[in-house]
């Protein structure tokens, strides 16, 4: 093929292309992001629903049975789980992958109100929630107080530290663990209600009544407006204890009589803590396109701004940071792909003799593997575990298509020719078969990105990353590598000690391998009958034995 000629007459357009393909890579490198895995969107909705004071069974039999009846309508689900307990009910729904999480959350919403009025009076609104991606967050960061309760701690995360956090781009939500809200307590003393008469319900009717929002209106005189407003709430605990339960010619009742009255955690069901200290963990959690080692910088550059801020008596520490096992395969994967490239250039040093000879294939690692990132770029893929894992593996795929026209133009050279002619010939014979080889070590690991489910996701980034590196090689093995033999190569050159040992010792094995070849061909049918017997001696599984199979178990 003589288009490879321009580019060996021309060498400045052989470099040109090499640097343009260098400098989109190197911009790719340091704009697309970092992650530990492909981008996946594993969206989980969760329903939960309280009804306090109920059992397990009627939790299930009337909020948790219709609320499933209705989800299970929504689209593009994968399973669903429910869960019902003492006073509450929870109905977790796994999307599919990559469904997209706002019309997921969207759709069960609509599902879960058009039966809200089919659900007891006295429960509570079901609370729709959705969460994409890990479910580990990135951070969680521990606050501790010798002085402070936990909920103490609460409200000045909520108050001061959450709304800090927000300011973070990617940042989702934060999520407090340990830590309840305040709330007015009451604590019914039946001995006391039975003397006087009361019951839990009339409580409740007083608390309900006094708890009354309505819009009193506006009062218009002749010259004034007046503002109306009915103040129906208690806002304190002595407003609370002194509230009206019954009177009776006189006598009155006030709720401190028959209760206990308190201002503490709205409940206790759970703690938290940190270092063998009851603590309020708050969970950084990512948005499902976020990039959670950029959340992790950003929120780490701000924390230091937190602790200075942080009242005398809490103490803030890290608990866990989710990137630093990110950050560590990354760098174990980056240290391969050195290691990898450093045993390359070993061989093609070893087999090639000449180190002349070597810098031309050596060029062509790190210019497919920069040159890739663009192809990577433009298809929205990122820097993850299994694109680096792509990389450690075309170390050993791009140098071909270069070695192939390094050897087909030195053979022409040894033959008489002048290093450019030997180029121009070398070049033309074998531009063909270096654009099959690529294209077939393309065909080979494209087809893995048509695959669904978990494993395509995971492997579409890795096969289509190795494949563009294979087709950046093809490229570069057909523009800079001939030219790069033009001008490098030289003709009538006397090899030097160390390639006449490799060539001796490769034309020992040639040798050898040539002899053990002519033997085996001089004894053909013998061969023949031992593949056979080899073949007919392979044992064979039907479906229904493979089924009967028991395999040991491993205890451990």
């Amino acid at each position: 093929m003589r288009f490879t000629d321009v580019f060996i007459k021309r060498p400045v357009l052989a470099v040109s292309i090499s640097f343009l393909i260098a400098l989109l890579g190197m911009q790719a490198i340091f704009k697309m992001q970092v992650r530990e895995y492909p981008e996946m969107t594993n969206t989980v909705v969760t329903v939960t629903t309280s009804y306090y004071g109920a059992s397990a069974d009627l939790v299930q039999g009337f909020i948790t049975q219709p609320l499933e009846q209705a989800v299970a309508q929504a689209d593009n689900i994968d399973y669903m789980t429910s869960q019902s307990v003492l006073g509450k009910s929870t109905i977790t729904v796994n999307m599919k992958l990559n469904t997209d999480p706002n019309a997921a959350l969207s759709d069960i919403l609509a599902k879960t109100n058009s039966v809200r009025s089919q659900l007891p009076k006295e429960s509570e609104d079901p609370t729709v929630t959705m969460s994409t991606g890990s479910t580990t967050a990135v951070l969680y960061i521990g606050f501790t107080s010798d002085e402070l309760s936990s909920s103490q701690i609460t409200d000045y995360l909520e108050r001061v530290i959450n709304p800090q956090l927000f300011t973070v781009n990617g940042v989702s939500k934060v999520d407090l663990y340990g830590g309840m809200k305040y709330a007015l307590r009451i604590w019914l003393d039946p001995a006391k209600m039975a003397a006087l008469r009361l019951t839990a319900v009339d409580v409740m009717g007083v608390l309900n009544a006094n708890n009354y929002q309505s819009a009193t209106g506006q009062a218009v005189g002749e010259f004034v407006l007046y503002n109306g407003s009915a103040d129906t709430q208690v806002s304190n605990v002595e407003e609370l204890k002194n509230l009206v339960i019954s009177s009776d010619e006189g006598d009155v009742t006030r709720l401190s009589d028959i209760a206990k009255v308190t201002l503490e955690k709205s409940h206790d069901v759970y703690r938290a803590s940190a270092n063998g200290e009851e603590a309020v963990v708050a969970a950084i959690n990512a948005a499902p396109s976020a990039n959670p080692i950029n959340i992790a910088a950003d929120v780490l550059e701000l924390l230091p701004q937190l602790e200075a801020n942080l009242p005398s008596n809490i103490d803030m520490n890290i608990m866990y940071d989710s990137t630093i096992a990110i950050n560590e395969s990354i760098n174990e994967v980056i240290k391969t792909i050195v290691e990898a490239a450093v045993i390359v250039l070993v061989v093609i040093t070893i087999f090639l003799g000449s180190f002349r000879a070597v810098i031309i294939p050596i060029v062509t690692i790190p210019l497919s593997l920069i040159g890739v990132a663009m192809v990577m770029q433009a298809m929205g893929f990122s820097w993850n575990l299994m694109t680096l894992l792509a990389m450690v593996l075309a170390i050993g795929l791009v140098v071909d298509d270069a070695i192939v026209v390094l050897e087909n133009v030195d053979r022409h050279i040894k033959l008489g020719e002048s290093p450019f002619r030997a180029a121009i010939i070398g070049t033309r014979e074998i531009a063909v078969p270096v654009i099959s080889m690529t294209l077939t070590l393309g065909a080979v690991y494209a087809p893995i990105a048509l695959m669904s489910g978990i494993t395509g996701s995971l492997f579409k980034e890795f096969a289509l990353t190795l494949a563009g590196a294979v087709f950046v090689s093809g490229i570069v093995a057909l523009t800079l590598s001939p030219m790069m033999c033009s001008k490098m190569l030289k003709a009538n050159e006397a090899p030097n000690k160390f390639e006449k040992t490799v060539h001796h010792y490769l034309d020992r094995m040639t040798n050898r391998y040539a002899a053990m070849l002519k033997a085996v061909m001089q004894h053909r049918p013998v061969i023949l009958a031992f593949a056979v017997i080899v073949f007919a001696s392979l044992p064979t599984y039907s479906s229904s034995s493979l089924a009967n199979l028991h395999l040991p178990r491993i205890k451990g």
